[in-house]
């Protein structure tokens, strides 16, 4: 069973930084894509970024020059290094995979429990 387990979120000031890290568990042959969503109270869930397999990188306008997604392929770890924080980026911090499983050649979906982060002003 694949997990995907959080850790990092919390309260910080504005203008704080804070650092995310989504480690995927479990029999994983292949991860092709590895993300940040967020969801704020009352909003839709939305991308904040993401990394594929080749290394290539996009991010929401509103996290651009401030938030940094990385990857640790031995260790099935996705980062974000969040930087310059403002209210506007209090949400529930959500990882994504899209991977594979031994055994099954399939990509499929998944999902963290999600991380709490709270910028104060």
């Amino acid at each position: 069973q694949v997990q995907l387990v959080e850790s990092g979120g919390g309260l910080v000031q504005a203008g704080g930084s804070l650092r995310l890290s989504c480690a995927a568990s479990g029999s994983i042959s292949s991860i092709n894509t590895m993300a940040w969503y967020r969801q704020a109270p009352g909003k839709q869930r939305e991308l904040v970024a993401v990394m594929i397999s080749g290394g290539n990188t996009n991010y929401a306008d509103s996290v651009k020059g401030r938030f940094t997604v990385s990857r640790d392929n031995a260790k099935n770890t996705v980062y974000l290094q969040m930087n310059s924080l403002k209210p506007e980026d209090t949400a529930v911090y959500y990882c994504y995979a899209l991977l594979s499983q031994y055994g099954s050649p399939a990509y499929r979906a998944y999902w963290g429990q999600g991380t709490q982060v709270t910028v104060s002003s």
